[in-house]
């Protein structure tokens, strides 16, 4: 502004001194924003969010089924697993971050998978189907934004998504499962904010009385894929056979040891952390060319989750 008070040619009416942004979003991740992100379900996992279960679990003691939980877990025991699960991250070279939200939680904050994804530019935050784990995503929201992590969308109107059913399948694809707790005003709002990013969204229907995506497929490697025979979807697989996935299939076990042996999370490439006690399915694992590293989850299994359905991920190195 001069002496006249006139403030045209001033940097802020960019005159000179005006310094204009030039770099894109995604260049600022890392640097203006946190280095956050993914786009492969198989790069190598830098960080998570976690919450660390409590006295919420409690509510599970007189009616597991109210909570959507299998039977009432031990609330030390539960804790102490989670903890050891947070340390075999650390010990891993993964950072861990917790939601710690304000007040009582819900029984379920825990299942941080289910609450948001990333990609490249920024989390997409979930929003549960159920009323009994509707909001916790706010707290999720909350804990992103304090670590500087840009959120790219919030789901709206009716639309439902739990990140347990979205996978990536390679670089510039996705596939989200829809079923019970993921619709399709989700996969919709979903494909139009990735297609925004240059990212392909496939739908693809989940056999009916299925949880989640996750529960029948995992990545572990560019190449290398673990699915489960009858339960996979038939497109699911054709979308890994075209890309060069080879296949994995699930020994024959019961329902309750495939469930809890397929929740798992990879660390890098062909490196996984998943539940102690498994050892038939670990052996198909490790036959593959996996390396397995173990936690104990007992207790945490009660509320209907393990590994997997309790991390969410932040970053993982990019591969595209």
């Amino acid at each position: 502004m001069d002496d006249t008070g006139n403030t045209f040619d001033s940097a802020a009416y960019g005159g000179p001194g005006w310094q204009g942004r030039t770099r894109s979003h995604r260049e600022e991740i890392g640097d203006l924003w946190a280095a956050s992100g993914i786009d492969s379900e198989y790069g190598r996992l830098r960080s998570v969010l976690l919450h660390r279960p409590g006295g919420e679990l409690a509510a599970a003691l007189e009616n597991p089924n109210a909570v959507q939980m299998l039977s009432a877990p031990d609330i030390g025991q539960a804790g102490e697993q989670h903890d050891a699960m947070a340390e075999a991250y650390r010990s891993n070279a993964v950072a861990v971050h917790y939601v710690d939200p304000t007040g009582q939680p819900t029984p379920n904050q825990m299942f941080c998978a289910d609450l948001f994804v990333m990609t490249p530019e920024g989390a997409i935050l979930a929003r549960p189907a159920s009323t009994v784990r509707a909001g916790e995503e706010r707290w999720v929201a909350r804990r992103l934004a304090d670590l500087g992590v840009p959120i790219l969308r919030t789901l709206t109107g009716n639309a439902v998504f739990e990140g347990a059913d979205l996978m990536w399948l390679d670089p510039e694809t996705v596939m989200v499962g829809l079923g019970l707790r993921t619709n399709e005003e989700a996969a919709a709002q979903i494909a139009s904010t990735l297609e925004d990013v240059g990212i392909e969204t496939l739908a693809v229907d989940m056999p009916y009385g299925t949880m989640h995506f996750m529960g029948m497929l995992r990545i572990v490697d560019r190449d290398l894929a673990i699915c489960w025979p009858r339960r996979t979807p038939f497109a699911t697989v054709q979308a890994l056979q075209e890309r060069g996935y080879q296949i994995v299939w699930l020994p024959d076990e019961s329902d309750g040891t495939l469930n809890r042996a397929l929740n798992i999370v990879t660390l890098g490439p062909r490196k996984i952390l998943m539940l102690a006690g498994y050892d038939s399915v670990q052996r198909v694992y490790e036959a593959a060319g996996i390396e397995c590293v173990t936690v104990e989850g007992s207790e945490l299994v009660k509320a209907a989750g393990a590994v997997g359905c309790l991390t969410g991920v932040v970053q993982r190195d990019s591969v595209g």
